[in-house]
């Protein structure tokens, strides 16, 4: 699985997609009709570059991901509005005529900072005092803090079954569904096509969902080793820590989307859990248009060649690397072949030399038949010694051995031969 860089966001019958400094907002119309809207959005990391160091870095992901976020909520939301013709009320006309073009940017980290609020309130606060309940019975800090992270998820996940519920929620969940199939599909090095996204799996580890639970999770590390004896004091440190813990947790969510391993599995498995909540199965024509929310900011025809290639360079490595150890090890066989045959060829080389030992043997004696037997005597001494040197030459290192026992046959048979010649010559 090759990671993209790609994150997105369901919104209203649509998907956004995110890759780099763009991004694009794919929506269904009413009239069936996919309108798409491209943005570019420079991080504000490009100018403070302490932005760019970890945690840090989730900080301002989370804070620029919620602007990016409403921003795209508003726009799809819009082609849905236009159905229902309302006049404005007087708030919005006060609105527009205070902050003139810059309404709508007000408007919106308005609405930015009161979702935050009720977020750090409903999730943050709420279990905080809850748990403060707790004490005339509970007297443990580390009892109290994992109880109050414990109705915190509890909150969370009943939060998401009872909005799962509203029928708009329910089709948003189902375009998150699309979302992560989409990217999915990408990363396993599949073509984009309706076909190949719909079998893709629905959970992905950097989804906002497992996001949140690893805020919720990671906060009772901090918790647990920051004591404070009044409960508004712990409340601060709850609103402090908030930026910390989302760092924390970004970092986390980064690697998880990297790696592979055993461990990082394991620790992502409870986001990946709750992510069955978030993410319901699309449609064709919903996979149909988070394709086209992609296609808008990212070249997935290039991204997957450049992954081909580099498959195929791996491959015609290791083919090479194997030719190369074959290439060794027939070396080797060759080696040892030859070292065997050179030992054959000595060992026959000495089977001719005994050869013509006998035969210059025989010839001596029936030269010498009238030498004394003391001379004979000593000739056979002499062979002997030759023989014997010979024969340790053949028997010699292990891998000549298996010519042992046919050079000992041949030195008897030579032994006993010229015995019976120095009999035969004693009787004449």
């Amino acid at each position: 699985m090759k990671p993209s860089g790609i994150g997105g966001q369901a919104v209203i019958e649509g998907v956004m997609m995110k890759n780099k400094d763009e991004y694009a907002v794919a929506v269904r119309k009413p009239n069936n009709e996919i309108v798409i809207e491209k943005n570019t959005y420079v991080s504000f990391a490009e100018k403070v570059k302490l932005f760019k160091l970890p945690i840090f870095r989730g900080m301002l992901a989370f804070v620029e991901s919620m602007l990016i976020g409403t921003k795209t909520l508003t726009f799809s939301a819009s082609f849905y509005e236009e159905e229902e013709e309302t006049k404005p009320s007087k708030v919005d006309t006060a609105f527009s005529k205070v902050f003139k073009e810059k309404a709508e940017a007000v408007a919106m980290g308005l609405t930015l900072l009161l979702s935050l609020a009720l977020a750090i309130g409903i999730f943050m606060l709420l279990p905080l005092f809850a748990a403060n309940l707790l004490t005339k019975h509970i007297e443990s800090d580390i009892v109290l803090t994992l109880i109050e992270c414990f109705i915190r998820i509890f909150i969370f996940i009943a939060y998401i079954v009872a909005i799962s519920q509203i029928k708009d929620i329910k089709r948003m969940f189902m375009y998150h569904g699309a979302e992560h199939k989409t990217i999915n599909c990408l990363e396993q090095g599949y073509e984009l096509t309706v076909e190949n996204v719909r079998w893709q799996s629905k959970q992905h580890k950097r989804c906002g969902t497992s996001f949140m639970f690893f805020v919720m999770f990671i906060s009772i590390i901090f918790f647990i080793f920051i004591k404070v004896d009044t409960i508004w004091l712990r409340a601060l440190t709850r609103v402090l820590l908030v930026p910390i813990i989302a760092g924390v947790s970004y970092e986390f969510i980064r690697l998880a989307g990297r790696s592979n391993s055993l461990i990082v599995n394991i620790l992502s498995a409870p986001g990946m859990w709750l992510q069955g909540l978030t993410t319901k199965e699309p449609e064709d024509e919903m996979i149909e248009v988070a394709i086209q929310s992609v296609e808008a900011v990212f070249n997935w025809r290039e991204f997957l060649n450049n992954d081909t290639t580099k498959k195929r360079g791996d491959e015609i490595k290791s083919s090479t690397q194997a030719d190369i150890s074959t290439d060794e090890a027939l070396y080797s066989e060759d080696s040892f072949d030859t070292e065997i045959n050179n030992n054959k060829k000595g060992t026959n080389s000495n089977n001719k030399n005994k050869s013509n030992n006998r035969n210059n043997s025989k010839n001596s004696n029936n030269r010498s038949r009238s030498q004394t037997s003391q001379n004979k005597a000593d000739e056979i001494n002499l062979v002997s010694e030759e023989t014997a040197v010979t024969k340790e030459k053949v028997v010699g290192p292990t891998p000549t051995a298996i010519f042992g026992e046919e050079d000992d046959e041949i030195l008897r048979a030579l032994d006993r031969y010229l015995i019976d010649e120095n009999e035969s010559n004693n009787k004449d």
